[in-house]
């Protein structure tokens, strides 16, 4: 009589099957998207053959329990899209700064404390997500704001306290995402960042703005400009009550006024 498998092994198996299953489809069709959400993957020895699919164009792995990127990954050089979401990703390798055709970077909701020093040498590099990580500004690599082809960045819910100044590299950045972080203060620098289209601010210990906002046009019906879940304090708190718009003048106003007592001096 044979002996049954352990329950110890089911799972392990279950979660194999589901991968390799997955896996052999896309090889067999030469599938350029290769949608691995939710497999149960932990370790990416388990998706045998996938560091050699130079193919894929798009690559999703979020909702699983991996730990760990190798540097492999870059082989795929034309992956455009790869989404890690919601993994234990506790490190990356720097190659992934390398892949010459990677245009959305999706990491939120990992366990990142740290990038990897030159992370921001991306190529082409158009949509970055860390939200919910547990990064600081310390965490950043010096040319991590070097990256001009960035349109929308999402650092939500992270520890930051304050941005450096070097923020204003990011010229055509869109969206700027800065939710829930413990920000005391914004750097002038974003005012800078002229093609911003939503900036991102809720739930901050922020309780002024600089006047350098003003040069943004975020009143308009397009724009998002989100300020809740801060410790205003006046007179930013009364234009808030105000509205918006009634903001952006006030901004505009105290920017014209620095702008004429520094042309006095």
């Amino acid at each position: 009589m044979a002996t049954a498998p352990s329950v110890s092994c089911l799972p392990h198996n279950a979660k194999m099957s589901k991968a390799k299953k997955v896996l052999d489809e896309a090889r067999e069709i030469q599938n350029p998207e290769l949608d691995l959400f939710d497999k149960n993957v932990s370790t990416f020895e388990e998706m045998t053959g996938l560091l050699n699919m130079t193919y894929i164009t798009r690559l999703t792995l979020s909702h699983n329990a991996i730990k760990s990127v190798p540097p492999g990954l870059a082989n795929l050089s034309n992956l455009e899209i790869i989404n890690l979401a919601n993994n234990q990703i506790e490190e990356l390798p720097l190659s992934l700064s390398s892949m010459p055709k990677l245009r959305i970077l999706n990491l939120s909701i990992n366990k990142l404390y740290s990038l990897p020093r030159g992370f921001g040498a991306f190529p082409v590099l158009e949509v970055l997500d860390l939200t919910y990580n547990n990064l600081k500004e310390d965490a950043l690599p010096g040319n991590f704001f070097l990256m001009g082809t960035l349109r929308a960045l999402y650092l939500g819910d992270n520890d930051f306290e304050y941005l450096p100044p070097e923020i204003k590299n990011l010229k055509n950045l869109e969206i700027l995402g800065l939710r829930e972080n413990d920000l005391l203060e914004l750097p002038k620098e974003i005012g800078e960042l002229t093609r911003l289209k939503e900036l991102h601010l809720q739930g901050n210990r922020l309780t002024f703005l600089p006047p350098d906002l003003g040069q943004l046009d975020m009143s308009s019906n397009k724009a998002a400009f989100r300020l809740e879940g801060n410790k205003w304090i006046p007179p930013i708190a009364d234009q808030l009550q105000l509205g918006i718009s009634h903001l952006q003048d006030y901004l505009k106003r105290n920017l014209s006024h620095n702008i004429q007592s520094m042309s006095d001096e």
